[in-house]
């Protein structure tokens, strides 16, 4: 747990440090300390459990991680958009995007407040 800490800590802003992003070395490094996987096995379990993630979204499908939140794929239709510089109007096409909305437990602890754990 301790090395989960030092994760969530680095990724803080203390005002002596700019805030670190959390990558998946760090992400496998956390799992090694605290599991207790070979550094290989945890690399591999991390980017099993991203690749699953991204499949999904990538077929349409929204992911639900309890407690933190859910990625959800949304169709924007065609529209009008303009060329800043130029002033000139110009089609942007549909497409698919990922939007991620936070769960009530970590908006809470993004804002200071510790919630018990439930469903959104």
């Amino acid at each position: 747990m301790r090395e989960i800490e030092a994760v969530r800590a680095a990724t803080k802003p203390d005002g002596a440090h700019a805030p670190k992003t959390v990558t998946r070395a760090d992400l496998a490094d956390a799992v090694y300390r605290t599991v207790g996987l070979s550094r290989a096995e945890a690399a591999d379990l991390v980017e099993m459990v991203l690749d699953e993630i991204s499949d999904t979204i990538a077929a349409g499908q929204s992911v639900k991680l309890s407690s933190f939140g859910s990625f959800l794929v949304r169709a924007k239709g065609e529209r009008v958009g303009r060329n800043p510089k130029t002033g000139v109007e110009v089609p942007i096409e549909p497409r698919r995007v990922v939007v991620f909305k936070a769960s009530n437990v970590l908006k809470g602890r993004i804002n200071g407040k510790e919630m018990a754990d439930e469903e959104e």
